[in-house]
């Protein structure tokens, strides 16, 4: 199988490379920049699709770049390097003779309405709340074929939580305090925190990849990237911090985590959602890391 994949060079992009090409596929990586095994966006746009069974979106400014501040000109830059890559990428499969049979669009759970109580599944209805989840709304809008196109190719849309890994994503940015004794819980710590190995989030997009096994819907599939495990923001800094051998008794206040990284990004950490994997686990797909314990002990043993 060919696979093109828009942001392959970041963190799960690395990560679902590597799963493909260790299975025999053939991945080409959009680019700003070309290279082997590389095309660019502006030649996307300007030659079209070239042949691929299979096209996955994963490109996006990092919503937690600690070197940019919350500003508007930086939340412009997060809408349009989500919105129009995958418009680009949507319009490009539209117009090709020959489509793939699989367009797999990664966004994130931030389209649920955080609670403390409410259990949230794919199939839960939602509407626009916060500046991320309008974001969400317009992501997965811009991924949409029109019916034509609809009929020759599966369309899937996947939501992951919190993405742990040992060579990125909120690991990166987490370990150094812990080593240092500074970790604690965000906030109150009774906030959901729904989490997934990186290595399910790659597996989960490898096996949406695949060609559909029933009738093509004109709606996309959608699939929550959660582990069934679900944990509070507590339970996973004390999990982490027993492994790391380090206390974590002093809570980062939500006040402190508002003004540093801006209220509307800070809801990320100091808020949460119950999601369920239900979908996912329908369909299938065989979880490596279900539990927390075993995700934490292989990321922090490497």
């Amino acid at each position: 199988m060919r696979v093109l994949i828009g942001g392959g060079s970041g963190f799960v992009g690395r990560e679902l490379i590597q799963m493909l090409r260790g299975k025999g596929h053939e991945v080409t990586i959009i680019s700003r920049q070309p290279g082997p095994g590389r095309i660019t966006w502006a030649a996307l746009e300007s030659g079209g699709l070239p042949h691929c069974e299979g096209v996955v979106n994963l490109a996006g400014e990092n919503i937690m770049n600690p070197m940019r501040w919350w500003n508007n000109h930086y939340k412009k830059d997060l809408v349009s390097s989500r919105v129009d890559t995958t418009r680009a990428l949507a319009h490009a499969i539209a117009a090709s003779t020959t489509p793939p049979h699989s367009w797999v669009l990664i966004t994130g759970v931030a389209c649920y309405k955080p609670c403390l109580q409410t259990q949230y599944t794919e199939d839960s209805e939602w509407v626009p709340f916060d500046f991320l989840s309008q974001l969400v709304k317009e992501w997965e809008e811009a991924a949409h074929l029109p019916e034509n196109a609809a009929k020759n190719t599966r369309q899937v849309v996947i939501r992951p939580g919190a993405v742990l890994g040992r060579d990125g994503g909120a690991m990166k940015q987490m370990l150094t305090p812990f080593r240092l004794g500074l970790g604690g819980p965000l906030g109150s710590g009774r906030q959901p925190f729904p989490w997934i190995h990186v290595s399910d989030l790659a597996g989960i997009i490898a096996q949406s990849l695949e060609p559909s096994r029933s009738p093509l819907s004109p709606h996309p599939e959608v699939f929550n990237g959660v582990a069934p495990s679900l944990k509070t923001n507590f339970e996973f800094t004390k999990e982490l911090g027993h492994l790391l051998k380090w206390p974590t008794m002093f809570p980062v206040p939500g006040f402190f985590l508002d003004t540093v990284l801006g209220s509307e990004r800070a809801v990320i950490l100091t808020q949460g959602q119950r999601v369920i994997p239900k979908r996912t686990l329908e369909s299938g797909y065989k979880f490596q890391y279900q539990d927390l314990r075993s995700a934490l002990q292989e990321i922090v043993r490497n």
